[in-house]
């Protein structure tokens, strides 16, 4: 559920996400990473003494993207001549980061010290760490902030570098688009002591849970080939709903089901009984997008909430979006702006060629699905934020639920809405325009002549 957290923590370990391909910030990732190597970690205010304060004499353990660590613009080889003792070797006895569990208080009593004589054996590594994309899926953990250097794009990207428990976000605005992005890099040094000594304000942003669902064609059915493919085509989008309404998701979407075709008597009782396996799953922020991909004709797609058919999709395809996508793809399609703090859904149709289909907002509760029926004239292509294009076949679906896992991105002001107001002004021009002149200045403009 969206909604605000304040969350108090000692920031060890941090990760800078940059935006790909803008030499100019490799040297302001630099300059970050310096200052937080060189800075030491804190106590907030309102936490537990138990962190001690064996390892404050050092600064915070920094994570930048692999590729600079041969990059010349950020010179590793300078820092370590310049700075020698950031790279000396760290022992850990931390095991997870405390600020990824999200809660409102936080008593990790996790420390990092420098290595001595007769100490535990070190890990090898000194401040400067490079993350990778398996490093951040696996130990989300290990990050107790993520900051982003770049625009909207670089905080979608950081979403999908956690595809389950995400840190907090601090973004700053370094990119083209910054709806999500509110902090200005001029003032990084005040901001980040503000985190580390007063904790920070969170927003926890819905994403969803996209399980793609693949049709498992029946391989037991007598007969020719040419008969088995009459038997797949023949299935219609008013099959598929018989099914769903009669029997449930359950029954399609388990993955046993097609082990009972061999006791089915007839055509129509092999179509209705096919069953689908799940195969990819996605975690994402803005929003999922089924088209018709390449194919010249529209999409010819089944909308599903929870076991009601909402209606059949005849159109260049849809987006499922979250509120915090309502300003992106959804919008472009003639989509409602949606507050960030709502839990609601927003399907929108792209370019509809029917009257039956107009952007709807639903409770987080339902549990959305898009089909590509058997009788489909074409196959559909759908997107995860912009990413991990995938090509759906006649007899695949898209279940779509609210995530377990929000999306915890750190407030620029206190209250979250006139945050998200003041961006529509500043990014869309949201109520600018020349007023309309009232008629009595025209009245006075006459009698003046």
């Amino acid at each position: 559920m969206p909604g605000r957290r304040i969350v108090r923590s000692r920031i060890q370990h941090v990760l800078i996400v940059t935006k790909v391909n803008d030499n100019q910030l490799v040297s302001l990732t630099r300059e970050l990473a310096l200052h937080l190597m060189q800075k030491s970690p804190s106590i907030p205010k309102g936490t537990n003494s138990r962190y001690g304060t064996a390892s404050l004499g050092r600064g915070m353990v920094v994570y930048v993207d692999s590729e600079f660590e041969t990059s010349k613009a950020f010179d590793v080889p300078g820092l370590q001549r310049d700075h020698p003792e950031l790279f000396e070797p760290m022992i850990s006895n931390r095991s997870s980061s405390s600020l990824s569990s999200m809660n409102t208080l936080n008593e990790s009593s996790t420390d990092e010290e420098p290595v001595t004589s007769g100490s535990s054996t070190p890990v090898g590594e000194g401040q400067l760490r490079y993350w990778t994309n398996k490093l951040c899926s696996n130990t989300p953990h290990l990050f107790d902030l993520v900051i982003t250097l770049g625009g909207d794009g670089t905080v979608l990207y950081t979403s999908w570098l956690f595809q389950r428990i995400v840190p907090p976000v601090l973004p700053f605005a370094l990119g083209s688009l910054g709806f999500l992005t509110k902090f200005d890099f001029k003032d990084y040094k005040e901001i980040i002591d503000k985190v580390i000594r007063d904790g920070i304000r969170v927003s926890l942003r819905m994403r969803f849970c996209c399980t793609v669902y693949r049709t498992s064609t029946p391989g037991n059915i007598d007969g020719p080939k040419a008969k088995k493919r009459r038997i797949i085509k023949d299935g219609s989008a008013s099959a598929l709903k018989k099914r769903v309404h009669k029997s449930g998701w359950e029954s399609l979407e388990d993955e046993e089901a097609d082990s009972h075709l061999s006791d089915a008597g007839s055509d129509e009782d092999v179509i209705m009984r096919h069953s689908t396996r799940p195969e990819e799953q996605f975690e994402v922020l803005n929003e999922l997008v089924v088209d018709r991909g390449p194919n010249s004709a529209m999409s010819s797609l089944e909308l599903f909430g929870d076991e009601y058919h909402l209606t059949t999709v005849q159109a260049d395809g849809l987006t499922v979006s979250t509120p915090t996508g309502s300003t992106a793809y959804s919008l472009s399609a003639g989509g409602s702006l949606t507050s960030p703090q709502t839990s609601n859904i927003l399907i929108t149709p792209i370019c509809p060629h029917t009257l039956s289909f107009r952007p709807v907002v639903l409770e987080d509760s339902i549990d959305i699905r898009v089909c590509v029926p058997f009788d489909s004239r074409t196959t559909a292509w759908t997107s995860f934020d912009g990413r991990s294009r995938l090509e759906l076949k006649q007899g695949d679906h898209i279940k779509v639920t609210a995530s377990r896992y929000p999306f915890p991105i750190i407030l620029y002001a206190d209250k979250s809405f006139p945050d998200w107001a003041s961006s529509l002004s500043r990014k869309l021009r949201w109520n600018e325009r020349e007023r309309q002149k009232p008629y009595v200045l025209v009245e006075e403009a006459r009698q003046q002549k």
